[in-house]
């Protein structure tokens, strides 16, 4: 079923972590912890878990850029099988929101990134067509996404010999959500060539041509969107099963009742703002709910139908939204296993996204911009969230003690390669960024890499800078960058394009850099969330991949924090010393090829290979294109529009938007 492909085997204490995760999960055990030091191969004894037991799993990171780094080690070691990413889609996002003290309606206004939507519709569709899944998902796996029994039930089913009428399958991959596009054929579109269609699915890479003779299907090629080359191992296949290009599906018959259940409760809530006196309020509700039920009517889709979802999920008020979770427990019912990475910041980070939600919608519904409906397209609470899952793995190098309370704990603390915690040194604040400085040229030299934590986005930044005017070379990484370009920088890092990477807090847990000889804390002393003891174990174990490395504490003061964290990692090197000089062990710098990208870079979301020549403007003629070239050309330029202005070049920044409305209008 499972098929790990790797070069090594467990080694050191991963096969004894390993046989113990799998006898608790055999025994029904709901919660473990795999307490695992930073390089451990905490990974590979996942891998080797999800292998022996052969349970569809489901990984939870907190963040988007461990998200992607997991993705990418499990696509490695299962190339045979279904590996999916699972991350919210959104390049940008600002969610609707509504100032009373300002009287400002702020519009849902989002930047969906195509390719993280099609690896999301995979994810789902491999879930429930597969058995041999794995899905690794940041936070965003606990928010609504509809009924996978609605998603389900929404297919096109197609076998070779089947008569069908062509308006018939064009009327079912509509009501999909694909769009007809005889003109750019892209994923959730389908195009038709006499009795021919193709149709581009939103979750893949390719295409599939369903050729027809008089009604009757001959039959049905896998090619290349792009070239239209047809795949040589699978030229045709007996049957195809078609899934939605959207999550959030509206069955028509469905609709007939639900649009008088929302009717229903349009009157009352109206009614009600009304004996409050919020006339403008209630006028607000009536209209922009009947636009809504007009543009589902029409087209079977509206921005912002997620806020309906409770009436065509069938769900009563209050009651917990559908989401990946319910996928998985759809399919496999409780033989699915569920693994929470760096637990120790993942579980808070569930726990309180209820109440920020729940916050921003109360003001919508009391300023009639939403019916109360709303209120239930909302992430999971924890409480809700917790019964789901019945085979959880808590997996930290700094576990805390809700986990430990409830868990047996399996602990992993030597490393394959030997390596020991490294070597913690404190030194004084003052002038902490001239010796910073010295210490970075030292690495330089030897081709090693430096990570640099700081308190705020703003002195990354600013730090950033003050060393590029040293001439060395330093790039920052915080939570303002792009999803996919994250991984990017990383990777950069690794192939020697820049020394010094500077961050606040994405610099703490799952980063695999071997080349990182040093690990600064700035600001060591001051103590609070990003200075805590778990914050500084996690922090100075991204040094723990290189045998020469070293962290340095920049504190005037020794708070509490430093004292018991410095105290875990001396007592984690004495038990590896010991353990090293037992099995006379030499310890080894580890070496880790840089993994392929998340998805393939396309043209469209590259910026100009060179210098932006404004001249590129004036000789830019709309009226030459076609619809395809200028939507592709906007979208460079308004990357390129953004570059400018954060480069302070507003001129150019003015004339590249001018453009871009011409090439939209």
């Amino acid at each position: 079923m499972f098929q790990l492909k790797s070069s090594f085997q467990p080694t050191g204490d991963q096969p004894q972590a390993i046989k113990k995760l799998i006898s608790g999960i055999d025994g029904n055990l709901k919660n473990q912890v795999l307490l695992g030091v930073t390089g451990s191969g905490k990974t590979f004894t996942m891998a080797n878990v999800i292998q022996d037991t052969g349970l569809p799993t489901l990984i939870i990171s907190h963040n988007k850029t461990l998200a992607g780094q997991l993705y990418q080690e499990f696509r490695d070691f299962f190339p045979e099988n279904a590996v999916s990413y699972f991350v919210s889609y959104y390049d940008f996002y600002q969610p609707e929101a509504y100032i009373p003290t300002t009287d400002t309606y702020i519009e849902k206004e989002a930047q969906i990134n195509e390719m993280i939507d099609k690896l999301r519709l995979q994810s789902t569709t491999n879930i429930l067509t597969r058995s041999d899944v794995i899905v690794v998902a940041s936070v965003s796996c606990i928010y609504n996404i509809g009924s996978p029994v609605e998603y389900g039930k929404f297919i096109l089913e197609i076998e070779v010999g089947q008569e069908i009428e062509q308006k018939n399958v064009l009327r079912r991959l509509t009501e999909l959500q694909y769009a007809r596009s005889e003109f750019e054929f892209k994923r959730g579109t389908f195009r038709v060539r006499g009795e021919t269609v193709d149709v581009y699915p939103a979750y893949e890479d390719f295409g599939y041509r369903i050729v027809s003779e008089n009604s009757r299907v001959m039959k049905i090629e896998k090619f290349e969107a792009l070239t239209g080359k047809q795949f040589d191992n699978q030229v045709s296949r007996d049957k195809l099963i078609i899934y939605p290009a959207k999550h959030y599906m509206t069955d028509p018959d469905v609709f007939k009742s639900v649009e008088q259940q929302i009717r229903d409760d349009l009157k009352k809530e109206s009614e009600s703002l009304k004996r409050q006196n919020k006339l403008i309020e209630a006028q607000r509700l009536i209209q922009r709910v009947n636009y809504d039920l007009e543009m589902i009517k029409e087209v079977g889709y509206v921005n912002g139908i997620e806020n309906y979802s409770r009436y065509f999920d069938g769900r009563k008020i209050g009651d917990p939204p559908y989401t990946l979770i319910d996928y998985f427990k759809e399919a496999y019912g409780k033989d699915w296993l569920l693994f929470v990475d760096e637990s120790h910041m993942t579980i808070p980070q569930l726990r309180g996204m209820f109440n920020g939600d729940y916050s921003r919608k109360k003001t919508l519904i009391d300023f009639g911009f939403r019916l109360r409906a709303a209120f239930d397209n909302r992430p999971l609470k924890f409480e809700e969230f917790y019964p789901l899952a019945s085979k959880i793995v808590y997996v930290s190098a700094t576990p805390d003690d809700w986990e430990l309370k409830r868990s047996g704990v399996a602990e992993q603390l030597i490393r394959p390669t030997g390596i020991i915690d490294p070597e913690i040194i404190i030194r004084p604040a003052k002038d902490e960024v001239q010796d910073l400085i010295k210490e970075i040229g030292k690495r330089v030299v030897k081709k090693e890499k430096i990570l640099v934590t700081t308190l705020t986005k703003k002195i990354a930044e600013d730090l950033t800078g003050y060393l590029k005017e040293k001439s060395i070379r330093a790039s920052y990484l915080h939570s303002d960058i792009e999803t996919l370009e994250r991984s990017d920088i990383l990777d950069n890092l690794r192939k020697g394009e820049f020394d010094v990477l500077i961050g606040v807090n994405l610099l703490r847990e799952g980063l695999d850099l071997p080349e990182v000889s040093l690990v600064a804390i700035l600001d060591a002393d001051k103590e609070g969330f990003l200075r805590s003891r778990t914050s500084l174990i996690q922090t100075m174990g991204r040094a723990a991949r290189n045998i020469t490395s070293q962290v340095i504490l920049y504190a005037d003061t020794i708070t509490k924090s430093i004292k018991e964290a410095t105290g875990e990692i001396e007592r984690r090197r004495s038990y590896q010393l010991d353990y090293n000089r037992k099995h006379k062990i030499v310890p080894k710098t580890i070496f880790k090829p840089i993994r392929e990208r998340i998805v393939a870079k396309e043209e469209t979301f590259l910026l100009f290979d060179k210098k932006f020549d404004s001249d590129y403007l004036k000789n830019l003629n709309p009226e030459a294109m076609t619809p395809y070239d200028k939507k592709k050309v906007a979208k460079k330029l308004e990357l390129e529009m953004r570059k400018q202005a954060e480069e302070l070049n507003f001129e150019l920044a003015i004339k590249i938007r001018d453009k871009v409305n011409e090439l939209k209008n």
